[in-house]
């Protein structure tokens, strides 16, 4: 009867959707954050929304990269929020009336390093990853030469748009929400998202159904690039200015939500909610260590160890099923 009893706990734990564990992880995360930071751990959650818009933008990206298969991913998006919040500071030169010309401008140079990418990847058969890398350094070449000594605040208008709420809930953070609800239904609903999801499976049987493979991995890695430069203007104008490094810790972090949040490694299987706790988780847990006095190289090697384990379970779960 015991053996009877466990089986059947197993089977219903590995039957929970696979974005509940993220959430799971950050709900544990933040109540173990009231022993160190006291009452101060009921504010973490209202900041963690903040931020985790952020990771969220650029993981809807990674997400779709990712599912196209094994060695797609984008190294590039650090690069791109660095020069993209460097354009859209300089397009808009602190004035609100010139926000949209400098979101625009933001969002085009996201699609010329995007297309810059797939062209690197198709035309001169380069790896996705070493293909990205390679983009990166060229992108932070040409953001050095542009913003260099650039110190341009952000316009008010823009600003207070980042930091304003509704009911206490930032108003990034819902906006975000309801584009991950657009994410999730091109992805489930449409020809393209289907399609993705289709190539990472079996990129050679997709082109023989009649597919648009390479069609779908170019817009796959314009979308990214795309994201990625909304979250450089929108993180500018949060943080109060641009800044060549302020993607360097996106790098991993866009990696890791995709990852956590259930997003098979090897392709073919995306999962949009699972992008919201894995922001959520590490979060809680940067500000944890933060709290604790730990320092960013711990909070590195912890994600990094988070990821290991995160795509050893995947797998391990994959080849029980």
């Amino acid at each position: 009867m015991t053996d009877i009893a466990l089986n059947q706990s197993r089977w219903h734990f590995s039957n929970w959707p696979v974005w509940l564990w993220s959430f799971l992880g950050a709900l544990i995360v933040w109540v173990a954050s009231f022993s160190l930071a006291g009452q101060g751990a009921s504010g973490m959650l209202v900041a963690a929304l903040s931020f985790a818009v952020f990771t969220v933008l650029v993981g809807l990206g990674q997400m779709f990269v990712i599912t196209l298969g094994p060695g797609n991913v984008d190294l590039s998006i650090p690069a791109t929020i660095g020069l993209a919040s460097a354009v859209a500071m300089k397009v808009m030169d602190g004035q609100n009336s010139l926000i949209l010309f400098g979101l625009l401008a933001a969002l085009v140079c996201g699609l010329a390093i995007g297309g810059f990418n797939y062209m690197l990847i198709r035309l001169l058969r380069i790896p996705p990853i070493v293909a990205t890398l390679s983009a990166s350094f060229i992108i932070q070449s040409v953001g050095i030469s542009y913003g260099r000594g650039l110190q341009i605040k952000p316009p008010a208008a823009l600003t207070d748009f980042t930091f304003s709420r509704i009911i206490g809930v930032p108003v990034l953070t819902i906006a975000a929400v309801i584009l991950s609800v657009i994410a999730w239904l091109v992805l489930n609903k449409t020809i393209y998202g289907r399609t993705v999801s289709a190539v990472g499976q079996n990129p050679r049987a997709a082109h023989f159904a009649g597919l648009s493979v390479e069609r779908t991995r170019l817009l796959t890695y314009l979308m990214s690039g795309v994201l990625a430069a909304l979250c450089g203007a929108l993180l500018a104008a949060f943080s109060g200015g641009s800044s060549l490094s302020m993607g360097k810790e996106y790098l991993l972090t866009s990696i890791a939500v995709v990852v956590l949040g259930g997003t098979s490694v090897a392709g073919g299987r995306a999962n949009v909610p699972g992008l919201w706790g894995g922001a959520l988780f590490l979060f809680m847990v940067s500000t944890l260590l933060n709290t604790a006095g730990f320092g960013s190289g711990l909070r590195d090697v912890l994600t990094g160890l988070i990821i290991v384990i995160a795509i050893a379970l995947a797998g391990s779960r994959s080849a029980s099923r």
